[in-house]
């Protein structure tokens, strides 16, 4: 049974950062791509940051130079580091893995506001 364990969102203000954790069992996961998504309301859930089993990483526009997605293969964890943040980026932060299906975590709450 695949799960996947968000942590590490909260309220920051524009410009501050935050570091999310997602923690993975039921697979082997140095084998698996891992992705961050994020949905804010009343939109779709777009792509953030996904790092391939070989590390390579590919990031939206939006994010990229602010955010960098990196992998813990010996703790199961993917982590996406989130600097320079606006009051854009405030979403529900969700991890993502592809094993014959999609799977989700429950995602995690990040407001950017003063």
């Amino acid at each position: 049974q695949v799960q996947l364990v968000e942590s590490g969102g909260g309220l920051v203000q524009p410009g501050g950062s935050l570091r999310l954790s997602c923690a993975a069992s039921g697979i082997i996961f140095s084998s698996y791509a891992m992705g961050w998504y994020r949905q804010a309301p009343g939109q779709q859930r777009e792509l953030v940051a996904v790092i391939t089993s070989g590390g390579r990483t590919t990031y939206a526009d939006s994010v990229k130079g602010r955010f960098t997605i990196s992998r813990e293969n010996h703790k199961n964890t993917v982590v996406l580091q989130m600097n320079s943040l606006k009051t854009d980026d405030t979403a529900v932060y969700y991890c993502n893995v592809n094993k014959f299906q999609s799977y989700w975590g429950q995602g995690t709450q990040v407001t950017v506001s003063s």
